[in-house]
């Protein structure tokens, strides 16, 4: 988060000192935010051997000489405690920093790598109440606007709607990648706003009509790509919304909010890293004068996030990626050639049979001749050793998650910032309710 103004009359900490304290959701300047993005570029740059890392094209953990202290605490760390502390950014950070600080120092790095960047969350857009202090929407009119949607995906919608209801201005809905409109219709009963729909399945836009119409509701649905040119649905007086907007689909939406002078724009970013196009390049310009650049996999670093499931499935995962690794080791050999051979899916059918009926399997969807004598219990034993390696280059790698994604969510807000919108950066739900909280909210002065 940018240091910038709190939403209060009083003049916000440094940053340094409220890494603990429970604050809302700020409004960004672009001084600050551009000072932001230069200190995180250049802490990225600084730290690239450790984040950008494919961990399966490793047979030993690839900085280890640079960060030997780092190395040794991971190795430290027990294989069954490894996804407790990999789920809690908290836990990771408290494992990992003091060795990363040793190694530091000896570097002379450690001024850069600032303790703040990686403990750093996003603060609580303020819970969605009315004058009288009542929630916007009664139990019963919740309820049925609610029918049909699973428990955790309501609550992301009622509070990224709540949310955005509080936020006052005149000016109708347009729901960006709307699927069935279930946020659209949430917004226009809490704000009696018309909402247009757009979503390019047509179904899905037939299943969302009936429902508006069945609440009596004033939204329309249109069946259109978002990616095409032509007709561009977004004007100047205009709400544009966005709930988990994945990768290119936001990036789109905020180019041509931004072409097309859209009074205010809410959006929640997902997925950064699915991008069709291939255009990695920054979206700001601020961003773009670093020389910072994030291929696809360091996009997808802050999704990565481990799952302790239940024991069938941990063990499951753990024989899978040993298995793949010990036919990687395999065919590595075998074909003398030392990269990593990605294999497709793999069905559950297929772990439940031999580590060599898998071998068998695996060579045949890559076309490699597996000889008449292979010692397949070595190198099971070896995919097992492996998997223990790569979790420890993963475990690293992951302690940069929150830096990658302030950078990503600051690279937006200053594209707004620059194209002079105001903007606020938050939290519109806790991250228990879905990891992806953030809410961009965006309006030209004199907009609302």
């Amino acid at each position: 988060m940018c240091d910038c103004q709190q939403n209060s009359p009083r003049q916000a900490e440094p940053v340094a000192g409220r890494v603990e304290t429970r604050l809302t959701a700020v409004d960004c300047s672009l001084p600050e935010v551009k000072a932001e993005l230069r200190q995180l570029s250049q802490l990225l740059l600084s730290s690239r051997a450790l984040w950008s890392v494919r961990s399966f094209e490793h047979h030993k953990l690839p900085w280890q000489q640079r960060f030997a202290k780092l190395a040794a605490a991971l190795w430290a760390i027990d294989d069954d405690a490894l996804e407790t502390v990999d789920a809690s950014q908290s836990l990771l950070l408290a494992t990992l920093w003091p060795a990363l600080v040793a190694d530091l120092s000896e570097q002379e790095l450690a001024a850069l790598w600032d303790k703040r960047h990686f403990a750093w969350h996003l603060f609580d857009y303020p819970a969605p109440k009315q004058d009288n202090g009542q929630p916007k929407l009664c139990a019963s009119t919740e309820a049925r606007l609610s029918a049909g949607i699973k428990g955790r995906k309501w609550q992301q919608i009622s509070r990224f709607a709540n949310t955005i209801a509080t936020h006052n201005n005149p000016f109708p809905l347009l729901e960006w990648c709307a699927g069935k409109g279930h946020l659209g219709r949430l917004l226009s009963a809490l704000s009696g706003k018309a909402v247009l729909s757009l979503e390019w399945q047509a179904s899905l836009c037939e299943a969302g009509e009936l429902a508006a119409k069945k609440r009596n509701l004033p939204q329309q649905f249109v069946c259109a790509d978002a990616f095409a040119a032509e007709p561009c649905y977004l004007k100047p007086k205009q709400h544009a919304i966005a709930l988990h907007a994945c990768g290119e689909l936001h990036l789109t939406l905020l180019r041509r909010a931004v072409a097309r002078g859209t009074a205010v724009v809410s959006v929640s970013p997902c997925c950064y890293h699915l991008l069709p196009s291939g255009d990695i390049t920054p979206l700001s310009q601020s961003a773009q004068e670093q020389a910072l650049r994030l291929d696809k996999a360091a996009l997808q670093l802050p999704l990565n996030h481990s799952v302790i499931a239940n024991q069938k499935a941990r063990a499951d995962r753990i024989k899978e990626v040993s298995w793949r690794l010990g036919f990687d080791s395999l065919q590595r050999e075998l074909r003398a050639q030392d990269t990593y051979l990605p294999l497709p899916a793999v069905r559950q059918s297929q772990l439940s049979g031999s580590f060599k009926d898998f071998c068998l399997w695996a060579a045949a969807q890559k076309g490699v001749l597996l000889p008449q004598a292979v010692d397949f219990a070595a190198y099971q034993r070896l995919g097992e050793q492996r998997r223990r390696l790569t979790a420890r280059i993963d475990l690293a790698a992951h302690l940069f998650r929150p830096v990658i994604e302030r950078y990503l969510l600051l690279d937006r807000v200053c594209f707004l910032l620059e194209a002079g919108y105001r903007v606020q950066l938050g939290a519109f739900c806790e991250q228990a309710t879905t990891p992806r909280n953030a809410l961009i909210h965006a309006w030209l002065p004199g907009s609302r």
